[in-house]
């Protein structure tokens, strides 16, 4: 049976450096356009419409636009193609899964007191998937800088004491003692030397330089990265109609993370001078969060066909735990003579609880309605993304990631543009949406471009969508933080199809 042995990582900078970094708190400081499919069918622009629940998510004034009971569920099939290109060589990774969409229910409640200003309240619960992180991305080219100088990194400074097995001592020991002592960099230290990667310049047990037994020259590589989970979001609303014209609402919403990342390299070379030959380096990441947030929004009618809109949401509190294991395995050739070393610690990484709180966001919006035969909707929003902060702010590590955090990302407009034309019992919708890229250096990840399409029929108790959206992004995906640096340039498009069902209570 395999021994598995659970080490608590000291609360110290270099047990983190390799644990949080600006992408990951803006990973779970984004919100994608993910709802029922007539939400998405029109890009999610609905801050001034209403009526539909998951509009209420973004507006929470949006649930008394209600006149009925309703409820709907929605389903999704969401696709990920990544073309990365890495040293003039291009591959395709892939990922197709199904998914819940959006479940919820809003209950009308009508003032009977007619003479009141007040003409009805509602209440609702919706859940949104707000983040699918199901996606795939392969690597493939022929670069000039080796996993070597990852693991030479991290060992430099590391006395030699620290990396060499004990008398009765095993792998799955002193990784262990190494996480609880000494960080993660450590951890990638003993690996790389247990693996014979590289050798130390004197056998002197306080030594602390060390030289790679992987010449320079070209090197093969491979590298993938396969993430899944989602980061979904249930909202409990509260909502009122004022007179004819004035619609107020909150939303007070609990946030959930289920997030897993398996990171994959395999590399080989034929250098002269090179002792060691070939590299699979492998680490899981499982992350598990929770999170608060509340909302506040209004809807005003201009008349008979004229709607604004207005929306504050405030940071995100999230509580964030996580777990990491490692494997790697290399083969030598030393006297004619090929050897494999596999380091495989039984161990399970877990981290001490943090705090990350992503940006608040304000929203502003605008619709016509066009009588009983359609309507044009618009929305704009605008989150500080450099306002991203991890905790404790006193510990030195989350204090310099959040000074980077604040020089690298900034703040970014979101524009959605949507529509519906009705002919009877049938709706056709479209919608397009652009969002600003959230870095300084918009080559590191650049804007969001797309548009959806779809239609629903009304059959009168219930009703069916149906709807199809597709976005595109280019990023640069840097390898490691340290050492093996390169970047793959990356075209991701991301695309669902959406089948909502609702009912009238």
């Amino acid at each position: 049976m395999k021994k598995i042995i659970f080490t608590v990582m000291a609360f110290t900078a270099v047990t983190f450096s390799f644990a949080q970094t600006v992408s990951d708190g803006l990973r779970y400081s984004t919100d994608n356009t993910n709802g029922t499919a007539r939400f998405q069918a029109m890009s999610g622009a609905f801050g001034a419409l209403g009526g539909d629940l998951s509009s209420v998510g973004i507006n929470p004034a949006g649930s008394a636009i209600f006149i009925q009971n309703s409820a709907t569920i929605s389903f999704a099939v969401n696709d990920s193609e990544n073309d990365a290109t890495y040293f003039n060589n291009t591959t395709t990774g892939v990922d197709t899964d199904f998914s819940l969409n959006q479940a919820g229910g809003v209950f009308v409640f009508t003032n009977p007191n007619e003479e009141s200003r007040w003409k009805k309240f509602t209440l609702s619960i919706n859940y949104d998937n707000t983040n699918n992180y199901d996606d795939e991305i392969f690597v493939r080219g022929t670069g000039n800088t080796s996993i070597a100088q990852f693991f030479l990194a991290q060992a430099q400074g590391i006395p030699l004491d620290l990396l060499q097995l004990q008398a009765g001592e095993t792998i799955d020991d002193l990784y262990a003692f190494l996480g609880q002592t000494e960080g993660v960099s450590a951890q990638n230290a003993f690996l790389g030397f247990q693996g014979f990667i590289f050798d130390p310049v004197t056998n002197d047990p306080n030594n602390t330089e060390y030289i790679s037994n992987i010449a320079n020259g070209s090197f093969n590589q491979e590298f993938s990265v396969n993430t899944e989970g989602y980061n979904g979001k249930f909202t409990f609303n509260a909502a009122a109609q004022y007179g004819n014209d004035f619609y107020f609402g909150i939303n007070l919403n609990s946030h959930t993370i289920d997030y897993n990342r398996s990171n994959f390299l395999f590399e080989t070379n034929s250098n002269s001078g090179s002792t060691t030959n070939q590299v699979a380096f492998q680490n899981n990441l499982s992350v598990l969060g929770a999170g608060f947030s509340a909302q506040v929004g209004a809807i005003a009618k201009l008349g008979d066909s004229f709607r604004l809109g207005i929306t504050y949401d405030t940071p995100t509190w999230y509580t964030i735990s996580e777990e990491t294991t490692q494997f790697l395995e290399t083969r030598r050739t030393e006297n004619d003579q090929t050897f494999i070393a596999t380091v495989d610690p039984q161990v399970i990484n877990v981290f001490q609880e943090y705090d990350l709180q992503t940006p608040g966001k304000i929203a502003a919006s605008a619709a016509y309605i066009f009588g009983k035969k359609g309507l044009i909707s618009f929305d704009y929003s605008y989150k500080d993304y450099s306002a991203i902060e991890f905790g404790p702010t006193n510990d030195p590590f989350f204090s310099t990631q959040n000074s980077l955090i604040e020089t690298t990302l900034k703040g970014a407009s979101t524009y959605r543009l949507g529509g519906e034309y009705r002919i009877n019992n049938l709706s056709l919708r479209g919608g397009y949406h652009y969002e600003e890229s959230p870095y300084q250096n918009e080559l590191t990840v650049g804007d969001i471009n797309g548009f959806s399409l779809g239609f629903g029929y009304n059959f009168g108790n219930y009703t069916f969508d149906l709807a199809y959206s597709r976005s595109e992004q280019d990023r640069n995906r840097q390898l490691y933080q340290v050492g093996l640096t390169d970047s793959a340039a990356v075209n991701a498009v991301y695309s669902n199809l959406v089948f909502t069902l609702a009912f009238s209570l």
